[in-house]
């Protein structure tokens, strides 16, 4: 098993849209939002990912298809 954070910062035609949901559904992958700020105009979380490394990077890989920015986070300082 191998955890690890990132942020997602989504454009504005994917707010609504159940991203993280999916991304766990899809990818065996289990998410925990740590810290989010959304509102209709902009949106982004700190999520927390566990599970098979490979998975991680498959849903990594899906969801910056679908146009959403991928960063990685380090403590409480978000690279990137």
């Amino acid at each position: 098993m191998a955890r690890r954070q990132v942020m997602f910062t989504f454009p504005e035609q994917l707010i609504k849209e159940p991203i993280i949901y999916d991304l766990g559904q899809q990818f065996s992958v289990i998410t925990n939002i740590r810290r989010a700020d959304v509102t209709e105009k902009k949106g982004w979380v700190v999520l927390e990912m566990e599970g098979a490394e490979k998975d991680i990077e498959a849903g990594i890989t899906w969801v910056t298809s679908k146009g959403v920015r991928v960063d990685p986070v380090a403590g409480d300082i978000v690279e990137g």
